[in-house]
């Protein structure tokens, strides 16, 4: 390697190390304004506010269904807030099931700045909300990066025996995999994808916390033509997945985009009845 290539790449790598102390913020783009959204117009919800063991306020919308057949706890992606990812869950509330939609320390009207550690201790105290409200059975459903916190979240909370299932759609495996991947795309980071990749906290990694979650039922979608999270990685949390489990790999769909499909819909619907039905 020629010296002034050598330098060239020595000054990329340290400012990228730069970087790394705070990496799992580049996991997180919070919006904290509220953007307006015609769907949400459809349907009653009601602001909720909840603490952190950490002691962050953070808010919730609840939206109550009729004839409720059992309540869902909604972890979003990475990006803006619950005004933007309600129109995913919105149909679940038509069918007969109350949800619980939060954002995460930073985002919306919550409180803090995220961290990894900040957003998993979110999800701890989101369940124990809806927990404290409803005394029905609940359903965690989480996508993109919330699928991830809620691996996490089913796999370690003391209320295991309350939930009836675990719906993880477009999630990735590990943190550091996913980190490997981005900078493999990227051509100043390829070269050091793997050095760089190894520095991010691995620890929550749904991959390693799958396992776990098990007796509580798991389901994982995945769309085929996912460019943001490749299908693989659902796979990957599939095949460390205890029984009983079922992948749903969706054909010609993209990043969070099976749900908006109605086939998925009605057997989504069908799944969700089934497991709050069970003893």
């Amino acid at each position: 390697m020629n010296r002034p290539k050598s330098i060239v790449l020595l000054s990329v790598f340290l400012w990228l190390l730069g970087l790394l102390p705070g990496c799992a913020s580049l996991f997180f783009y919070p919006e904290k304004r509220h953007f307006d959204n015609p769907d949400l117009k459809q349907f009653l919800h009601e602001d909720v506010y909840f603490m952190t063991a950490d002691g962050i306020k953070l808010h919730a919308w609840f939206f109550p269904a009729q004839k409720a057949q059992g309540s869902l706890l909604f972890l979003h992606g990475n990006a803006e807030n619950i005004s933007t990812h309600a129109s995913n869950i919105l149909w679940l509330v038509r069918v007969g099931f109350n949800v619980l939609a939060f954002d995460y320390r930073g985002y919306g009207l919550s409180e803090g700045e995220p961290s990894l550690q900040g957003v998993h201790r979110d999800a701890e105290a989101a369940l124990d909300a809806l927990l404290t409200m409803n005394n029905d059975k609940v359903i965690v459903f989480g996508q993109s990066i919330g699928g991830a916190i809620a691996v996490n979240l089913v796999a370690t909370t003391p209320h295991k025996d309350r939930i009836k299932a675990l719906i993880v759609d477009s999630a990735f495996a590990s943190y550091r995999l996913i980190a490997r991947e981005k900078m493999n795309q990227v051509l100043f980071t390829w070269p050091f994808q793997y050095p760089l990749s190894c520095l991010f906290n691995d620890s929550y990694s749904p991959v390693k916390k799958i396992a776990a979650v098990s007796p509580v039922p798991v389901l994982i979608l995945h769309g085929t033509f996912d460019q943001v999270v490749p299908t693989r990685h659902g796979a990957l949390l599939f095949q460390a997945a205890q029984q009983p489990k079922e992948f749903w790999p969706v054909t010609a769909v993209g990043h969070i985009q099976a749900v908006s499909l109605p086939s998925i819909r009605e057997r989504l619907t069908e799944y969700l009845r089934l497991r709050m039905q069970e003893r």
